[in-house]
Formats: C-alpha cells, structure tokens, sequence
C-alpha cells in the first residue's frame, strides 16, 4: 500500500465524507459500489478515521483488522466515527460542514517479543509505531499520530494501558503488544 494514500487522497477524503453526509440524511453508512472503486481500495485493509472540529477531537472509529475492502471500511468507520463513538453525541448538520477529516490506513499488525516493560519501551518507535495492547478481554489501541500528545516512550504505554482498561503501572508476563504503522490522510 505504499504511497496509495497520497495517490488516492481526494477519492478518500470525498468517500469519509459522503458517507457522514449520507448518514445523517439516511441514518447508515453510505452503501459503496465496490466494483466502482479503483483496484487498490477494492484490497481488505484495515483503516480508522478521525474527526476533528476546531482542533478537538469530535471522533475517532476503525477497525484494526482487514476484514474487508477499503473503500467499504473508511465509508463504515467515518459514518461510526460521525454518530456511534460513544464519547461524543452525534455530529450535528452544522457540524457536518466544519469537520476535518483525517484517515488512517494501517498496515497488518506485528507481534512484538519482548522480556520486559524496559524492554518493550526500548524497542518502541515514536512517531512510527502504532500499539495493540492485549491483556485478557482487555485491548486498546493508539494511532502513531497519539505520539505527537505522548512523546515518550513510557508515557504513551502508561496512557495506552489505562485505554485498555488497565492499571498505568501494570505488568504481566501475559502482556500481548503489537505494532503495526499507517498512511495518512487528510
């Protein structure tokens, strides 16, 4: 997927945002003609879209699994980011029209080893790497862009631990973390 968002970044952006102006005429995501859709967003991938209104955050919904095809995954994600994010109530057609929208393409995840925190911290990269922290039925995730808030390396898996519902100081053996990076949008 190299260099696909910056090839398709207009046929994106205008995907998120049809689909927030079709949900908020028709209640759901807008339906996507898969076979319309160029070749490299008819590939499953995983992506999440965040929206932003004046610089706050008004919403931020993906999936972290390709579980289908790309165009259908940032129409899903920016309809749920739109009305179904639990944090936020629905954004409203005033709303609609000042929204910044910003898309994430994630690559597949990769299991990272490790023996230790200090050893996980070490092994992080700021501002590349995205985290899945998986202990139990617990998960949470961060998107690189978190690190621009979180620069430090501690600091961001003390915050991404208290996202997954978890102690900031916590530590277990059977700690699951694994990284994966994105293309941006928007």
């Amino acid at each position: 997927m190299n260099n696909m968002a910056h090839i398709y970044r207009g046929t994106l952006l205008k995907l998120a945002r049809d689909s927030i102006a079709h949900g908020l005429e028709h209640g759901h995501p807008l339906p996507v003609a898969i076979e319309n859709q160029p070749q490299e967003l008819q590939i499953c991938a995983a992506s999440f879209v965040t929206l932003r209104l004046e610089d706050e955050l008004r919403g931020c919904i993906g999936t972290l699994e390709a579980i289908r095809p790309l165009a259908v995954d940032i129409a899903a994600n920016a309809w749920a980011a739109a009305f179904r994010d639990p944090r936020f109530w629905p954004v409203s057609r005033a709303e609609f029209e000042r929204l910044d929208i910003h898309i994430s393409i994630l690559s597949a995840p990769e299991p990272m080893s490790f023996v230790s925190e200090a050893d996980l911290i070490a092994q992080l990269r700021p501002g590349i790497d995205g985290l899945i922290m998986e202990e139990g039925h617990r998960r949470g995730t961060f998107l690189p862009a978190v690190w621009e808030s979180l620069p430090e390396s501690a600091d961001f898996l003390r915050q991404l631990k208290r996202k997954a519902g978890l102690p900031a100081d916590y530590w277990s053996q059977s700690l699951r973390v694994q990284r994966y990076t994105t293309e941006s949008v928007g």
